[in-house]
């Protein structure tokens, strides 16, 4: 990957179709519509052509919840790694496992590191149903730890289920940024994202943040203009490099994340750093000995 050549990185891009299927509706999807309304899916090689149109990458994945939901996710961990690869300049594969399948997810996780080569991990505690340092979760974080792989997680308010009877059995509770603070402490060279902004946990967030050097926050899933005041003043000073522009596409285009970061008042300096450096330097992306 030329990295010279990005405007930005987009660490948090949702694959929803698969090029195995014969129709799609374009219509939304059932758990996010409440939030999102209207939610085109695309497939890899679409999100590919999307973001070499914009000069930027993204990491792809989708989310494994089937010990909640009964089903398998849409498109699967291997057919997204498989078609990623298909597009290096452009497209960073991440997998995502359901931790409450065990022993098979620890080996499903070291086949898709080993075979397919995926460059990190998508957790959403509370879609999988889970808090991030059950014990439970802990030998699949020893595979992707042991792989110098990071590891995302969803944190805060979660537009899947909303509006929906019950939220769509979705509990926030999960999601509270403050039970990652557990896994920096037990896996201190496993790289950590926290995923949007924590709302209403934000300052949790922050403070973890500050707290542990491999913890980063990507900045996905709201748009900027509704950022809280701590989150802005700690992006143009403290957690600077710490911060990571992602959009949750397709919920959220790159596009208006973009146009309403613009407005926002980030230091010169600043911007760079979130668009893309700080990317850069969490993945080794400027290391051409990595894969």
């Amino acid at each position: 990957m030329d990295v010279s050549r990005l405007t930005a990185i987009d660490v948090h891009t949702h694959v929803l179709a698969s090029v195995t299927e014969h129709q799609r509706s374009d219509s939304g999807t059932d758990a996010l519509a409440g939030t999102f309304g209207t939610i085109r899916e695309f497939t890899v090689p679409e999100l590919a052509q999307y973001y070499r149109e914009r000069s930027m990458a993204a990491i792809v994945f989708t989310v494994d919840s089937a010990s909640r939901t009964g089903h398998d996710p849409r498109v699967s961990n291997e057919e997204i790694a498989e078609q990623a690869a298909e597009y290096p300049d452009t497209l960073i594969p991440f997998a995502s496992v359901d931790p409450a399948h065990g022993a098979a997810a620890v080996r499903a996780a070291r086949r898709l590191i080993d075979e397919h080569l995926v460059r990190g991990f998508k957790f959403h505690p509370s879609d999988q149903g889970f808090f991030p340092n059950d014990p439970m979760a802990y030998p699949l974080y020893e595979v992707i730890s042991e792989a110098g792989l990071p590891a995302l997680f969803h944190s805060g308010q979660t537009g899947v289920g909303a509006g929906q009877r019950g939220g769509g059995g979705i509990r926030l509770k999960y999601s509270n940024p403050m039970y990652l603070d557990d896994v920096a402490v037990d896996f201190p060279d496993m790289p950590i994202i926290i995923a949007h902004p924590s709302v209403p946990w934000q300052d949790e967030a922050l403070a973890i943040a500050g707290h542990k050097p491999q913890v980063y926050i990507d900045l996905s899933g709201w748009s900027p203009k509704y950022f809280p005041p701590q989150l802005v003043a700690q992006t143009n000073s403290l957690l600077k490099r710490k911060m990571l522009f992602g959009s949750d596409f397709p919920a959220l285009s790159p596009d208006r994340w973009l146009s309403d970061f613009a407005k926002l008042e980030i230091k010169d300096e600043v911007r760079p750093l979130v668009l893309k450096d700080n990317a850069v330097r969490l993945f080794g992306l400027d290391n051409p000995e990595k894969p």
